[in-house]
């Protein structure tokens, strides 16, 4: 506190407290997390597209065991069962989790809470890795059930027939998808179009570059440096090469980080109506 002299209409002068106003305290990275982890599930459409995790998984684990053979009752066909539906839920909760602040305006009140907006997309990507990681560690537990029950139906010995390394590719394999959602999201600002996007991305483009490398033999040979889809699918494979690590970090860096960056500096200056 200073003391200030102002001048009256008398000609005197009376001393003024000066008060300093102090600097509020930001809010902590820990409360952010918890408020974009609420985000996922306080919605309706947020908690039933949680709940349809287990749901889906538990219905493609019931769908193995009574229609796959009995040589089929193993732990990689379980996995692969359940991990179909992993591939399209978890991309379109990362997407929403981006996209609602502006399509529910939400981000009015977010960004003037928390102005660094850098912060708060750092929040949600952390969630949505979070949240996807966790998500994959119930497919394998609901994996796992289901090749143990399903064995013991059939009368057969379970098969556990794939490792810990290809379950943490695999894991890697179902976080990078959810990025590539997380990255439309952000890059694109609106629900639809962002969940449009991820379908033409997974499900359009990749049977037409597949369908381009089986007819050209110059994009076949080019497919592994450009096709991000393709270099994805040997982290269900396992023990990558290093040529194969090396393609997975060029084609993520163009199909993922340089536009998820684009996204970001865009996220930073647009206004949120």
């Amino acid at each position: 506190m200073t003391a200030t002299t102002l001048a009256t209409a008398e000609g005197t002068t009376s001393p003024v407290a000066a008060q300093r106003r102090s600097a509020p305290t930001p809010i902590p990275t820990s409360r952010l997390l918890k408020v974009e982890l609420r985000k996922m599930f306080n919605t309706r459409s947020g908690m039933w597209l949680m709940c349809s995790i287990g749901i889906l998984a538990l219905l493609a684990t019931g769908a193995v065991m009574i229609f796959a053979a009995d040589a089929d009752l193993t732990y990689d066909n379980f996995g692969a069962a359940i991990g179909f539906p992993m591939v399209i839920i978890l991309p379109i909760i990362a997407t929403l989790s981006v996209t609602s602040e502006w399509s529910q305006r939400s981000g009015l009140t977010t960004f003037t809470l928390v102005p660094h907006r850098g912060r708060v997309i750092g929040a949600k990507l952390a969630v949505a890795v979070l949240v996807g990681v966790a998500a994959m560690v119930l497919a394998f537990s609901i994996g796992a059930l289901g090749n143990v029950v399903g064995a013991s139906t059939a009368g057969i010995d379970p098969v556990w027939n794939m490792s810990v390394s290809q379950m943490l590719t695999i894991t890697l394999a179902t976080v990078l998808s959810m990025l590539i959602g997380f990255m439309l999201g952000v890059l694109i600002r609106n629900s639809p179009g962002a969940i449009v996007g991820y379908f033409i991305y997974n499900f359009v483009l990749t049977p037409l570059t597949m369908l381009l490398a089986s007819s050209q033999s110059w994009f076949r040979d080019l497919q592994p440096w450009v096709d991000f889809n393709f270099t994805q699918g040997f982290l269900f494979e396992g023990d990558l090469t290093s040529t194969q690590w090396s393609q997975l970090g060029v084609t993520g860096l163009f199909w993922l980080a340089i536009p998820l960056a684009i996204g970001l500096f865009l996220v930073r200056r647009s206004e949120v109506k």
